[in-house]
């Protein structure tokens, strides 16, 4: 495969990813759709890690893997502006697996109980982790599901932005290649009948 035409692809991927990003990280505004103050919404998610870091740092370069990809010959001027677009995708996915691996860690902000919201799960001295322990779940009574809201959620997020950064670090590589070598090479045609 040419690397114009592996570029096209992963800019391809890219882009479905990054939506799913998107979506995700406004869902972790809305904990089992109700709308709750800001002071009421888990502290990782202003971080804007999956609208920021694996949306619009992935869909960048998508559209100019898309560019540089052009057809099976592109030019090695998109290439190699493509690795360093690359690299911004690669950041942007590593910080969107940082944060939510943080969101996880932590856990989210809830109502115990008594009016007032807290991190429960942060810094917990349980001798099992909370993720691990699905009974220290009914410690958060509201919002309603917040636990597994949150963790399927930031699990999504951490997953998109592992395989946004390995996907963009593959176009790091394909870009080199493409800039040193030339996106595609031609097939010549032999004239057997001139022979």
């Amino acid at each position: 495969m040419c690397t114009g035409k592996c570029s096209k692809c992963i800019g391809v991927m890219l882009f479905p990813l990054a939506i799913c990003a998107i979506i995700s990280n406004l869902l972790l505004y809305f904990p089992n759709g109700q709308v709750l103050e800001s002071n009421e919404i888990t502290d990782l998610v202003w971080f804007f890690h999956g609208i920021l870091g694996a949306g619009i740092l992935v869909i960048l370069p998508a559209f100019m893997m898309l560019g540089a990809a052009g057809g099976c010959c592109a030019n090695r001027c998109g290439m190699l502006l493509s690795v360093f677009l690359a690299v911004l995708g690669v950041a942007g996915g590593a910080y969107c697996v940082t944060i939510s691996s943080m969101g996880l860690i932590d856990g989210p902000l809830c109502d115990t109980g008594d009016g007032e919201y807290i991190y429960p799960f942060r810094n917990n001295t349980l001798k099992y982790n909370y993720l691990f322990n699905q009974t220290t779940w009914s410690i958060c009574k509201k919002p309603e599901n917040i636990v597994i809201w949150n963790i399927v959620l930031f699990s999504l997020l951490l997953g998109i932005g592992t395989v946004e950064a390995v996907l963009c670090l593959i176009q790091v590589i394909n870009g080199f290649i493409g800039f040193i070598c030339g996106t595609c090479m031609k097939r010549r045609k032999i004239d057997i009948a001139g022979m």
